[in-house]
């Protein structure tokens, strides 16, 4: 398939720039690819469309407030995006300057932090903190909102682009699907009887990388890494053998899964995932997904096409852009089964 097969106008002002002021009042579109059907609810109602016996699957990584702000020795400023923290003090990071910065580099930041850039690894580049990364970054870093929002980050993001449930700390972007869920919500779902559990995979801003060739099966996707525990796997495969459905929060969930069932069974594991997910992909795990709308042409809209077909993904976003849903991290929601 083509990268214009994914292809839909969204009109501007469909891009939520603000969270709503309750999670749970978000809207959510159900689907259900075996009779064709679709609904429109509200986010809070979620629990009425799990059965008892499901597995609810979601991803615990906490955003870390991974852009930094500072200038060269010459004065001309900088804007760290930090990828993937390497070490105490060592971290993979995307750099805007006026100029590419070389290795032996220095970047001054706020509070008389420093930055030492050591190398260059394709689009990244290794940098050196001069104290602890998490450190620092809960010092002096911003949340990193996506390129889609065009204000600069406040106060409420701290808490509202967070999940509820985050815990280990790692991902540049949330984990959007699970933003909807307050504590009264997954009482709810706990309450009919759904079991919750939880993976972890850190974000990378990667995923944000537009498709740039025609023929999507040319695209090299971003690494990210994740971990599936053993209890993970045991809750899966009663769930399997129960006859009951395993429900992935998210596409960074999803992908974790299918990455990890590779080799058939689901194993426990820790590692990279590069996994790219597209139309003709057979899902091995995951019988439900949820997630919020995706940009036009990117890799989880191919992903949400291979989960419930091409033509009733692109069905779906136009009945989605009629009704008004809102687009994106602090948009609106959809169940897919």
């Amino acid at each position: 398939m083509n990268k214009q097969d994914f292809y839909f106008d969204l009109p501007p002002e469909l891009i939520a720039q603000y969270p709503l002021a309750n999670r749970s009042d978000s809207r959510l579109l159900i689907y259900n690819r075996k009779n064709g059907e679709y609904g429109h609810r509200q986010f809070r109602e979620i629990a009425d469309f799990l059965n008892p016996g499901d597995l609810l699957v979601m991803n615990d990584s906490k955003v870390i407030p991974a852009r930094l702000y500072g200038h060269k020795t010459t004065g001309g400023k900088v804007e760290l995006l930090v990828e993937r923290i390497t070490g105490e003090f060592t971290f993979l990071a995307h750099i805007k300057a006026s100029k590419a910065l070389r290795s032996g580099s220095t970047i001054q930041l706020e509070q008389g932090k420093e930055i030492k850039v050591l190398d260059r690894q394709d689009d990244l580049f290794l940098c050196q903190a001069d104290m602890d990364v998490l450190n620092l970054l809960n010092g002096i870093g911003h949340i990193p909102l996506p390129p889609y929002i065009t204000r600069s980050d406040e106060t409420l993001d701290q808490n509202r682009y967070q999940t509820v449930y985050a815990k280990y700390e790692g991902s540049v972007a949330a984990p959007t699907a699970g933003l909807h869920f307050d504590e009264h919500v997954l009482s709810s779902v706990r309450s009919r009887g759904v079991t919750v559990a939880y993976l972890t995979l850190h974000v990378g801003a990667g995923t944000f990388r537009p498709v740039r060739c025609d023929n999507i099966k040319d695209h090299k996707m971003h690494s990210e890494r994740f971990t599936i525990s053993p209890e993970l796997c045991e809750a899966v495969h009663a769930t399997k053998a129960a006859g009951n459905r395993v429900i992935a929060v998210g596409t960074t969930t999803l992908r974790s899964l299918e990455s990890a069932a590779q080799n058939g069974a689901l194993t426990p594991c820790s590692r990279d995932t590069d996994i790219f997910i597209f139309p003709g992909y057979e899902f091995k795990i995951c019988d439900g997904l949820m997630t919020n709308f995706h940009l036009p042409e990117s890799t989880l809209l191919m992903l949400v096409s291979a989960f419930i077909g091409h033509k009733q993904a692109m069905m779906l976003y136009q009945e989605a852009i009629e009704k008004r849903y809102r687009f994106f991290s602090y948009g609106d929601t959809s169940l897919l089964l």
